[in-house]
């Protein structure tokens, strides 16, 4: 065991404080990462305030690390020390069901176990990257290609995947039209990865105060969602649409902005219930779907995908004296786009 310095929620709703944590001895498989850099996601928040359900306390949240390799466990084949790893937003799955076996170790059937806030296979809770080391199983550990900066890499272990992910699912290339709304944390991922993939890329935002930053980031086009003007003028527009936001929308406004055969994929979480007026998906055969994560393969995929794109998330590197105010910004939607947080200062 290891005791090593942390930011953790004592209780739901709690501010985040400086504490420290136990991580396990270097099993055989096992990897310990000195944890460079942490991103903050609206997840966390979610998380420590309880708002998607009861929660495991005290919590060290934080699923997009990235960091070095400063020791590896006897069987270890994929890392050695000094390797550029990260690690996302699970640590371990049952790795022998039917989706385990197809990569698609997030829809693990007996579960996966998250970075944070989740019950490990050894009874354990697991503690997340707020921290200044982890130790993680390798097969959950990925490389991080030189190309890619590691504070800026380090939001595309969740935001960068949570977006690459449904975006090649759903067919994002040329000659097709793809719609962002929201232009946050995972959005405006999703607008750099669409544009690398060669779509035509549209950002659906409440106003027009980050127009400027939209199209600079790839969108070719940016409209006011508030604007009533704007569903009429893009009815029937869009192949794909990758809703980003963590509130409740009109879903069926936006569905009517599909073409036919069009699919709109949430990867936003809000904490309330949608109603759904099942003619907007009838009308037009169209496809209204969920997408998580992907699995490990796929994030290592993603990763080179982005070195060789050039594309690392937008950032601000905080203290992480600093992270009870972030949280607060995000949830106000005044972060350009990803808070970092710099391990360490912890």
């Amino acid at each position: 065991m290891t005791t090593v310095a942390a930011y953790a929620a004592p209780a739901a709703k709690a501010p985040l404080e400086r504490t420290t944590i136990e991580r396990r001895a270097v099993r055989e498989h096992d990897v310990l990462i000195d944890i460079k850099f942490a991103g903050i996601c609206h997840s966390d928040i979610h998380q420590a305030r309880e708002g998607w359900g009861e929660a495991i306390f005290p919590m060290v949240p934080g699923h997009e690390i990235a960091g070095i390799v400063s020791e590896v466990g006897p069987g270890v084949t994929k890392y050695q020390v000094g390797d550029r790893v990260g690690v996302g937003c699970m640590v371990d799955s049952c790795g022998e069901c039917e989706n385990c076996e197809a990569g698609l170790e997030q829809h693990c059937t007996r579960g996966n176990v998250g970075t944070y806030n989740s019950i490990g296979r050894d009874g354990e809770p697991t503690y997340g990257g707020y921290s200044e080391k982890v130790v993680v199983d390798e097969n959950f550990v990925v490389r991080i290609p030189e190309g890619l900066a590691l504070d800026e890499a380090a939001p595309l272990l969740c935001a960068g995947i949570t977006t690459y992910s449904p975006l090649k699912r759903w067919g994002a290339g040329p000659g097709k039209k793809v719609a962002v709304i929201g232009l946050g944390g995972l959005g405006h991922m999703g607008v750099k990865i669409a544009h690398a993939l060669g779509a035509e890329v549209t950002v659906l935002s409440q106003s027009l105060r980050k127009k400027d930053d939209g199209l600079k980031l790839g969108a070719d086009h940016y409209y006011a969602t508030s604007d009533e003007a704007t569903f009429k003028e893009l009815a029937g527009s869009f192949d794909l649409i990758l809703s980003t936001v963590s509130a409740p929308l009109d879903f069926g406004a936006y569905l009517g902005l599909l073409k036919a055969g069009g699919a709109l994929v949430n990867v936003g979480a809000p904490e309330e219930p949608i109603a759904l007026n099942l003619f907007s998906l009838i009308g037009g055969s169209k496809t209204l779907a969920g997408s998580a994560i992907g699995g490990i393969a796929e994030t290592q995929e993603m990763l080179d995908f982005c070195a060789e794109h050039g594309i690392g998330a937008e950032i601000e590197l905080i203290a992480a004296s600093e992270i009870n105010e972030a949280y607060e910004r995000v949830v106000n939607s005044d972060v350009r786009y990803r808070f970092v947080i710099d391990t360490a200062t912890i």
